[in-house]
C-alpha cells in the first residue's frame, strides 16, 4: 500500500489505527514446518454506493511470510488489493448496515456518524490516506 495525504475517492483510500496491528503465526499445511503470518488491521473507508457516499468500518487483511516490525511495514507491505477491507458496518446518512449487536452497532456509529458528516476528513486516531 502507498500513503497519499491527499483524499480521491476513486483510489479507494483507507485511514487505518496504526495501533491495532494484530497477526496470527499459522502453520502453511499441518507438517509442512512453512508458516506465514495472518495480519489483521482496524480501518475506515469512503465508497460510493449507488450514488450516495458511505462511511465503512472493517478491517484490512493480508497474509505476509515474514512477522511486520509494524504497522506502517504491514501496510507497506500489503501488495494485494483485490479483495479490498472486510466490511462490518456501513452509514449512508439514514441506514445502517452491519452488525446485529447493540453496542457493536452504538460503537460504530458513534464513529461513522461523524466520518460522514465530515467527508472526507481523517476521522482522530486513524492514519490515512492509504491506498493500493
Amino acid at each position: 500500500m502507498i500513503r497519499d495525504p491527499r483524499f480521491l475517492i476513486s483510489q479507494r483510500p483507507y485511514a487505518v489505527d496504526l495501533t491495532s496491528l494484530r497477526f496470527t503465526l499459522r502453520e502453511a499445511m499441518p507438517g509442512s514446518g512453512r508458516v506465514f503470518y495472518d495480519c489483521r488491521i482496524d480501518a475506515v473507508w469512503f465508497r460510493r454506493r449507488k450514488g450516495t457516499t458511505v462511511a465503512c468500518i472493517g478491517t484490512l487483511w493480508d497474509l505476509q511470510d515474514d512477522r511486520p516490525a509494524d504497522a506502517v511495514q504491514f501496510l507497506e507491505r500489503h501488495a494485494d488489493g483485490r479483495y479490498g477491507g472486510d466490511c462490518d458496518g456501513r452509514w449512508d446518512g439514514q441506514r445502517y448496515w452491519g452488525a446485529q449487536e447493540p453496542d457493536v452497532i452504538e460503537r460504530h456509529l458513534a464513529l461513522l456518524r461523524p466520518m460522514l458528516d465530515g467527508y472526507p476528513a481523517i476521522p482522530d486516531g486513524y492514519d490515512g490516506w492509504w491506498r493500493f
